[in-house]
């Protein structure tokens, strides 16, 4: 497209192809010149507001005990990747952590099944078994509430001191200080999909449809709660690491594995004991650097089959972003759409997670109907995904929106705030309520973090169990098992000295192994799951072949 003021020259005829070239060419290196000015002063201008801020906090912070990490600034905590790449996985900058929802615990509380009702044995010998056999320990029957070290401070370290080093590159390219992950592989960050399994077993306890639609569409939004305040990376998964998880208490088994390094993608299987659900999933995430935030766009497909029912439920998650990455207090916001469908009654639930806006009125807000195949509202569905959900008559929802609408509209007056634009700073804690219309019926609430979560990455008392390792174990779960990473145990255990130097001899690993495959006829395979069409969409997915759990670990490659 040429520039408006050359038109006239062509359009006389008087304008001469050689001539009208070398102009053009002149115009647009005028143009890309500017434009890197504009950048670059962009960038000083960036760093000396993030050099000004981090001088700030650290001068707050002068008279506290210094920190006891030695070589923090100067090393570099990269993925393990092939040859010279490493991957930001922000499915990594995002997590849990429950806000504390003050209300009579008994008064419209969610039907919680006893754990002697679901129960099955710890550890299964084979796919199939679910009777009296003897169990197999992969697990404890009582679980740790803490870690064994706190997390060491992140305020010695300015996150622009790194990214200001990778403008104009692609977030693939990014490579963080160990500082900034948290003691956790994102395989089993994808566990905490599981921390509110009573929802499914409720859904299984319901005669309608409808009902059975509020706990899955309540399942699903529990799913993302966990990335509230979690600000830490998780490790990202070596090619071919495994996670168990096996939780007698809450009835399921869980198995996971990173099927793919470029693009990274995490496969998961889970399932009751009672063989009473199946829950499994594939996810991709697709990031963004904007600036000032990160983007995380969690491509990939969520299935819950019900076998008791014939009925199966898919869903995406909604995009994930990391706010003030380079100055001020990280926050988190989800947003999006998200479809709940049920392919065999063909109802559906529609729900927005509402962007937070300028003044942070919609702060963490969902809402949306659950309709039939006919597109008819048969009830709607509102809360916030850090703390609880209902579900209302659709016609007293309308109401309740119409009156906030204009409520709202009266104290804005002339002032006008668009959901567009990016808050500076997080919302203040006033914004953290849900107003509960009258009618409404509680579908799930968040459970509330333990008084030491601040100390241990804002963890649940859930994820502070996710890489927990008996010496009974060792011998049961696989050598891929992500409980045997020596980066992330050295992490957890507060050597973060150590930490580095395992991340980097398991790249320097991983890299030598794929170079050595490319030499030869050898392709990576995969061992638990295969890529297939996924059986109720037909959308490309990730798909459980059995055979983990009758624990034939032979042939399984030396990844750590």
């Amino acid at each position: 497209v040429l520039p408006s003021f050359l038109w006239p020259f062509l359009s006389s005829g008087s304008f001469h192809f050689p001539q009208s070239a070398l102009l053009v060419s002149q115009v647009w290196s005028l143009k890309v010149e500017q434009e890197v000015e504009k950048n670059k002063a962009l960038t000083e201008s960036l760093q000396i507001l993030a050099t000004e801020h981090h001088e700030l906090k650290q001068s707050q912070c002068k008279n506290r005990r210094p920190s006891t990490l030695s070589t923090i600034t100067q090393d570099v905590f990269y993925d393990a990747v092939s040859d010279s790449e490493s991957e930001l996985s922000v499915s990594g900058f995002l997590s849990v952590a429950s806000c504390s929802f003050e209300e009579d615990e008994g008064r419209d509380a969610p039907l919680l099944l006893h754990p002697s009702e679901h129960r099955g044995p710890a550890g299964m010998s084979g796919e199939g078994n679910h009777g009296n056999a003897p169990a197999q320990h992969n697990g404890v029957k009582k679980h740790r509430d803490s870690l064994p070290t706190p997390m060491f401070s992140r305020n010695d370290v300015s996150i622009w001191s790194i990214l200001k080093k990778c403008i104009g590159m692609e977030l693939s390219k990014i490579a963080m200080p160990v500082i900034f992950n948290e003691p956790l592989s994102f395989l089993q960050r994808l566990s905490e999909y599981m921390e509110h399994t009573y929802l499914i077993h409720q859904a299984n306890a319901a005669t309608d449809s409808v009902e059975r639609m509020k706990c899955v569409a309540a399942f699903a939004v529990s799913a993302v709660a966990s990335q509230w305040e979690r600000t830490g990376k998780p490790f990202n998964p070596l090619l071919g690491e495994t996670y168990e998880l096996v939780r007698d208490d809450l009835g399921f088994r869980w198995v996971s594995e990173q099927v793919s390094h470029h693009p990274p993608v995490s496969a998961f299987h889970a399932e009751g004991f009672k063989e009473d659900f199946v829950f499994h999933g594939s996810i991709y995430p697709k990031l963004k650097f904007w600036g000032k935030s990160i983007e995380a766009e969690p491509k990939g497909i969520i299935t819950l089959e019900l076998p008791k029912f014939n009925e199966a439920y898919t869903w995406t998650n909604p995009t994930c972003c990391v706010h003030n990455i380079i100055v001020g207090q990280l926050w988190i916001e989800q947003y999006g759409n998200v479809e709940v469908i049920n392919h065999k009654t063909g109802e559906r639930c529609s729900m927005t997670f509402k962007p937070c806006g300028l003044f942070g009125k919609e702060l963490h807000k969902v809402e949306g109907y659950i309709l039939d195949k006919s597109k008819k509202k048969l009830c709607a569905i509102y809360g916030k995904w850090t703390e609880c959900l209902y579900t209302v008559d659709p016609a007293a929802f309308d109401a309740h929106k119409k009156s906030d609408k204009k409520n709202s509209d009266d104290k804005k007056g002339s002032k006008q705030s668009s959901v567009d634009e990016e808050p500076e700073e997080m919302p203040p804690p006033d914004a953290e309520t849900v107003q509960v219309i009258p009618g409404s019926e509680l579908i799930w609430k968040i459970t509330p973090r333990p008084d030491n979560s601040a100390k241990f990455y804002a963890f649940s008392t859930f994820a502070m169990q996710l890489n927990e390792l008996e010496k009974s174990m060792e011998g049961v779960v696989p050598p891929t098992d992500s409980r045997l990473r020596p980066d992330i145990r050295a992490m957890e255990n507060g050597d973060i000295d150590l930490a580095s130097a395992e991340k980097k001899r398991l790249e320097e690993k991983q890299r030598t192994a794929r170079k050595n495959r490319s030499k030869s006829t050898d392709e990576w395979k995969t061992r638990w799951f295969q890529q297939g069409p996924n059986p109720h969409n037909k959308a490309q997915d990730w798909l459980y072949v059995k055979g983990y759990w009758d624990r034939n670990y032979t042939q399984l490659p030396d990844i750590y």
